[in-house]
């Protein structure tokens, strides 16, 4: 039997309902191949802290980036947190000052999911274990630009505070043909969104 590198905790973790956001950059690949390598870092620098910051100032964690895509969490009940910050990611992507002067329109495509997840320190950062951080990845993956697409774990939190419409799929890997997703038809206002009540 190979040796565990760290011992097995003494009292296992116990799930938490949780709602994650995942944000990506759409084409990274290709403006990576249409600027200076120190260009490049430098924008996908800041692209990142904006994300960091957009998502912190709504309640959220961020647990992890890698190069241009951003993880985070909120609390059970935060769906409608967690919507308002995934949606302002784009017009803030859209907004950077450096991507303009490099004359490179930014768009971002988002997915948000809701459920049980375990969370951690691993190496010194937050980490979550669970469907919903992988749901999260796949739906930012099949998301259009500029889009958000909601689990419908997640559509029911926010209820009726945005106008959601379903949204067709593709076979998400690990998800099956029947997932299901909700794009936002029309925002509420400019970086508003109403929280659910009752």
């Amino acid at each position: 039997m190979t040796p565990l590198l760290l011992p097995l905790p003494a009292v296992p973790p116990v799930p938490e309902a949780a709602c994650l956001v995942m944000a990506d950059l759409v084409g990274s690949t290709h403006i990576a191949h249409a600027l200076p390598l120190s260009t490049y870092a430098a924008l996908m620098a800041e692209f990142v802290q904006v994300l960091i910051l957009s998502f912190e100032v709504h309640g959220g964690q961020v647990l992890q980036h890698q190069g241009d895509a951003v993880l985070a969490l909120w609390p059970a009940g935060a769906a409608g947190q967690a919507l308002r910050a995934a949606l302002e990611v784009h017009d803030r992507a859209a907004g950077l000052g450096l991507a303009r002067s490099l004359g490179q329109a930014l768009q971002v495509r988002a997915g948000l999911a809701a459920g049980e997840v375990v969370t951690g320190m691993v190496g010194g950062q937050l980490s979550a274990y669970g469907l919903p951080v992988n749901y999260a990845r796949r739906l930012c993956d099949a998301a259009d630009p500029g889009e958000t697409l909601l689990c419908a774990a997640a559509a029911r939190e926010v209820g009726t505070a945005l106008a959601l419409a379903p949204r067709a799929l593709p076979p998400l890997r690990g998800f099956g043909p029947d997932s299901r997703a909700y794009r936002v038809l029309a925002p509420a206002g400019p970086g508003v969104v109403p929280m659910k009540t009752g």
